[in-house]
């Protein structure tokens, strides 16, 4: 094993950013922290995320907090604002995308066994309420994340990660 340079990384990023985004889109809705907003913003770019819809509450850049964790991603990623995510969702759907939420609820499944091979949109709602059944009832699936621990949930940032690489493998 050889730790690899700085530069054979970034050579190595390249090639990878030429290979497009996928057919895979992210609404934050009410998302209050900004650094969780940033570090969404991280990992969707490293993911090939095509854009991600800031709703309701939720930040947009430009912001030293959201840059503070998304470390330049916030200008590589395409993102929009709308104030009200009923209409978006409407729109994506008309668009062919399946709607998918990452929320706890009767009837949701283990993210590892939902399967999608069309335009997929993940929403990740509030940190602490999730999201309005007004929400739940235009969404197509409910997935969630298994705990095994005595808490029953992770950092929305760190949860949409693990699902977000599930849905980059399904859709690349």
């Amino acid at each position: 094993m050889r730790k690899l340079t700085h530069q054979e990384i970034v050579a190595r990023q390249k090639v990878r950013v030429h290979e497009g985004r996928l057919p895979f889109t992210v609404v934050l809705n009410d998302i209050r922290s900004l650094h969780n907003v940033g570090s969404i913003f991280r990992t969707a770019d490293a993911v090939g995320v095509e854009k991600i819809w800031l709703c309701g509450i939720t930040g947009a850049p430009p912001h030293p907090q959201i840059a503070k964790t998304a470390l330049g991603a916030e200008t590589q990623v395409a993102w929009e604002y709308r104030k009200d995510i009923l209409p978006l969702l409407a729109d994506l759907k008309r668009q062919g995308y399946t709607i998918v939420v990452l929320e706890q609820i009767e009837g949701s499944i283990p993210f590892q066994e939902f399967k999608t091979k069309t335009p997929t949109c993940l929403i990740v709602g509030n940190e602490i309420t999730g999201t309005s059944m007004e929400i739940l009832n235009l969404c197509d699936a409910a997935i969630e994340i298994e705990m095994s621990g005595i808490k029953n949930s992770l950092n929305v940032a760190v949860a949409f990660g693990v699902v977000a690489y599930h849905l980059r493998y399904q859709l690349s």
